[in-house]
């Protein structure tokens, strides 16, 4: 069966996304949710055990707190109060937890240290998916049970000021709210001011029982400029003075014979050593919670803080405030904060902790009565009862307190135990699902190798042997084998697998899909051996067989193998590493093929025809190239040693590239050269090497832009660097400050106005090329203007030390073009997975990684005053993805202007040898043929 090229790119596209989400389905599982749609009511709170006829049997016990007060500090770090420098950032908050009425706790959060899944994971004691990710672009209601809910049911008048990310997930809970945007980076001054405002007027009233305040500043300056930025101090120091404000407020407030306040100083996660989040380093785990009330005993010296789990806050807050539990949280009660309490309020606060988490155990794990947590808690409960039944009766001996004692630890670690337990549901992957996705894709990367070639040739159509492989009888075997393994899989799976639970038609036209696929496989791989391609001696190719090159078998073992190390964790943590070895191995194989191309012995009589006319590239600049370059035409001699200096070059760029942004996880926390760069005494330097970096990418860029593109570009990169001395990144060597400073919108929007204009005059001759006139020359120089406003673009989009890496990408690719796939004649199948290839080592070339802490959302507001949502997604995601995009657009620009090169320049239909044979070339299916024993290769003309 033939088909068109774009119908079958489109057919493979639609089934690697299927494949790929199959694939996370199993990878991302399901939080653990409660069964009950409906949310916990005090008149659900089970009974104290065993305490008969007790008229107070199922209360919960009184409320610790009269009132609490809330205060997130978004991306504190646990080091910026328990470090070093604790006692210079916040010296009041380092003072009460040394010597105040405090405990102090190190708060791990889970990954995704994301705003909006901490914020659902402090609420509702639950521990949100990767998907909320997504979903904290656009907060949508939180319907789940959570605190704020059961805070406002039981009748608590609630005042928030902060982040609108509450507002999004709690409408209509708060008495009195203004939020303010979280995304608009740029911003950390304002965003805090418009939180602080309302505290005076708020503290001095008396109508709220909660306040919740979460402050932005010290996320924004992360993303700005890093952990260690000059701002980061002043930034803490405010809100030092902040804390004490409300401190002294509520001391003032506390009346003799009511209920003692609670403050919470706490953040919903951590920074990482470049100022981001999102993933799991220790920096961007590890949280300060640090509770403050007269209720507590004072310290009498610096402890180190104990470390418990972030939604461990849950439980404790809901308790302390005499509210339920929420039904799906997986925390346990924070012991020493209700451990000025009485020995029997404290048992029935961890029963009633135990109680809910027994639950939850049951609904989210079928065999829940062999989990040791499980059998912990039935024990202490009995227990418990037993104690309680004494205490009833009057007892008060030391037996029983001992008793009382042992109830306890035993309820604290059936506690610690189920809470585990319900955690590690997390980490359990659904693996058939993933098999099946990872299966789907593979096959069809194999697919798309196989069949490249021909997709990528003139003719434009790929020959599938469908009909042949869906008559065979190994198709049909297989379907029975793969039915027979889906019954097998999912009779005994202990847990719940999402393939499993889908209908058996869907099963079984995947099961048929993936027969066909490997019958496909099998049919073109045997028929690619039976006829091989006509490859160039050069490149390895043989008579009969398998003709593949050494860098044919590199390209598809390493493309295959990397797939294949994706299914292992460690390798999708250091994904870098692999990229980094294959380029590498891309960069020696490519210079074994240049010195056999000009160091191979040379032949006194025309047989040396054969190698020189067949590696003859099609283009203008090289038509009269090679056999011809004897009598002077062209300077062969430099070509030769450029072409030479070309992967040895490329290898010194990458070994560069790899010192200036450390990546990956486990080693991201090494000082690299763009640290180096970055710190404040070396900014001179940075300044030095910005400059010269514009200056090569304006040289590299305008060589194939029109005049007026070619202005526009020097002018837009002048604008980019007077923008990152607007941000105070670089400096001008006539700047001595003192002036009003921009922030760089000004400037930003000066190159926008000249990336704009490129991209105009590019579209506007690629649409001619295409409507008015079918001028291929046109439509080249307008798919590369289009590329040179990209790559204006994102130079102002990449932070100044990484400039380096977008001038030596375009480095590699002007002298890969012109001297290696041209020069060496390489097929459009094998430059297009170079060119995959390269864009995918450079995407960690700029400091990316597959953990979301990676991801510079501060790109997102170059040139904005405030945040817009579109603009924002776009220049993040295009900053992100810059390498990949930037090679891809190069492989249109450079398939595109070969293809022109190549009409330009047809084969003659004769060429005479030695003066007296002439060769019809049309007549023959090679690009050349044998006369008189002598071979003769196809001349342009």
């Amino acid at each position: 069966m033939r088909i068109r090229s774009s119908v079958f790119a489109c057919f493979c596209l639609i089934l690697e996304v299927l494949g790929i989400a199959l694939f996370l389905r199993g990878f991302f599982p399901v939080p653990i949710k409660s069964s009950f749609s409906s949310k916990s009511k005090l008149s659900d709170v089970p009974p104290e055990p065993f305490t008969g006829r007790s008229l107070n049997s199922s209360k919960v016990p009184d409320a610790l707190f009269k009132r609490v007060v809330i205060v997130l500090i978004d991306a504190l770090r646990e080091d910026f109060v328990f470090g070093p420098n604790g006692r210079k950032y916040m010296p009041y908050i380092r003072h009460l937890v040394e010597r105040g009425s405090t405990h102090s706790f190190v708060a791990k959060a889970r990954p995704p240290t994301v705003t909006m899944p901490r914020i659902k994971a402090l609420t509702t004691g639950s521990i949100p998916g990767f998907i909320d990710v997504v979903m904290n672009l656009n907060s949508p209601v939180l319907l789940e049970d959570n605190l704020i809910w059961q805070a406002k049911t039981a009748g608590k008048r609630m005042v928030f000021y902060g982040d609108d990310t509450w507002v999004k997930l709690f409408p209509k809970h708060f008495m009195e709210y203004d939020g303010t945007t979280s995304f608009f980076v740029s911003d950390y001054t304002e965003v805090d001011n418009n939180v602080t405002r309302h505290l005076d007027s708020t503290l001095k009233r008396d109508d709220w029982d909660i306040l919740i305040l979460h402050y932005l500043g010290l996320d924004h300056i992360g993303h700005i400029s890093g952990p260690h930025s000059s701002l980061i101090q002043p930034k803490l120091m405010e809100m030092d003075d902040i804390l004490k404000k409300i401190h002294g407020s509520l001391i003032l407030k506390e009346a003799e014979g009511a209920l003692p306040y609670l403050l919470v100083l706490c953040g919903d996660h951590g920074m990482s050593e470049t100022g981001s989040h999102g993933g799991s380093s220790e920096h961007e785990v590890n949280t300060p919670l640090v509770l403050i009330s007269p209720a507590f005993k004072k310290k009498v010296g610096m402890e180190k803080p104990s470390t418990v789990e972030q939604v461990d806050l849950t439980p404790t807050l809901a308790l302390g405030l005499g509210l339920p539990i929420s039904q799906n949280s997986v925390g346990r009660l924070i012991q020493p904060v209700v451990e000025e309490a009485s020995l029997r309020d404290q048992l029935r606060f961890l029963h009633l902790n135990g109680h809910q988490l027994s639950y939850l155990l049951k609904d989210s794990m079928p065999a829940y009565e062999k989990e040791e947590g499980y059998e912990q808690f039935r024990v202490a409960e009995k227990s418990h009862g037993n104690w309680v039944k004494l205490v009833v009766e009057g007892n008060t001996s030391e037996v029983l307190t001992n008793i009382g004692k042992k109830v306890f630890k035993q309820y604290l670690e059936a506690l610690r135990a189920m809470s585990a337990a319900l955690s590690k549901q997390l980490g359990k992957y659904d693996m058939y699902s993933m098999v099946v996705g990872m299966v789907l894709v593979f096959q069809l990367l194999l697919l798309l190798l196989l069949a490249m070639p021909e997709a990528l040739s003139s003719a434009s159509e790929v020959d599938l042997p469908v009909s042949s492989a869906l008559l065979s009888l190994p198709f049909y075997l297989l379907c029975l084998l793969l039915s027979s393994v889906h019954v097998l899989v999912c009779t005994s799976a202990e847990s719940s697998c999402y393939f499993c639970s889908l209908s058996w038609g869907l099963v079984f036209g995947a099961v048929a899909l993936s027969s066909a696929l490997l019958c496909i496989l099998v049919s073109m791989a045997a028929r690619r051996g039976a006829k091989p391609p006509g490859k160039s001696p050069s490149h390895g190719g043989v008579s009969g067989g398998w003709s593949l090159s050494e860098l044919d078998i590199l390209l598809l073992v390493g493309t295959a193998g990397h797939t294949l190390s994706l299914s292992a964790s460690s390798f999708v943590e250091e994904e870098h590493q692999v990229w980094y070895f294959l380029l590498n191995t891309l960069c020696l194989v490519v210079f074994q093929d240049v010195c056999r191309k000009y160091f191979r012995e040379r032949r006194a009589n025309i047989g040396s025809f054969e190698d020189e006319a067949y590696l003859l590239p099609s283009n203008e600049g090289d038509a009269l190239a090679s056999p011809l370059a004897d009598l002077g035409v062209t300077d062969a001699g430099s070509e030769k040693w450029l072409a030479l200096a070309t992967p040895p070059l490329t290898l010194a760029c990458c070994r560069l590239l790899r010192s200036l942004n450390q990546t990956g996880v486990q080693w991201a926390h090494l000082p690299d050269l763009g640290h180096w760069l970055n710190s404040l005494e070396h900014k001179m330097v940075l300044s030095l090497f910005a400059a010269l970096s514009l200056a090569l990418i304006y040289f590299l860029v305008q060589r194939r832009c029109s005049w007026v593109s070619k202005i526009a570009l020097a002018l837009g990169l002048l604008g980019v660097y007077s923008y990152r001395a607007a941000v105070g990144n670089v400096v001008f060597p006539w700047h001595h400050g003192g002036g009003n400073m921009s922030k760089g919108t000004v400037e930003a929007r000066f190159v926008y106005i000249f990336v704009l204009g490129i991209l105009f005059t590019g579209s506007k001759d690629l649409l001619r090329s295409q409507v008015i006139t079918a001028d291929a020359r046109l439509k080249s120089r307008g798919l590369w203007e289009i590329y040179s406003g990209v790559v204006l673009l994102v130079a102002l989009l990449f932070r100044a030390h990484n400039l380096p890496v977008l001038c030596c990408c375009l480095l590699v690719q002007t002298l890969m073009a012109q001297f290696i796939w041209k020069k060496l004649h390489y097929d459009a199948a094998q430059t297009t997975i170079m060119h995959y290839w390269f864009g995918q080592a450079f995407f960690y070339f700029q400091g990316n990684s597959n953990s979301i802490a990676t991801v510079d959302i501060s790109v997102g507001f170059v040139g904005l005053e405030s945040y817009v949502e579109a603009p924002a997604f776009f220049l993040t995601a295009l900053s992100t993805y810059a390498g990949p995009l930037l090679w891809a657009a190069h492989l249109v620009c450079y398939l595109s202007s070969e293809k022109r090169q190549s009409s330009l320049f047809s084969p003659a239909p004769w060429v005479m040898i030695e003066g007296a044979h002439w060769i019809n070339t049309k007549a023959s299916p090679r690009r050349g043929q044998e006369v008189n024993g002598v071979w003769a290769g196809v001349v342009q003309t």
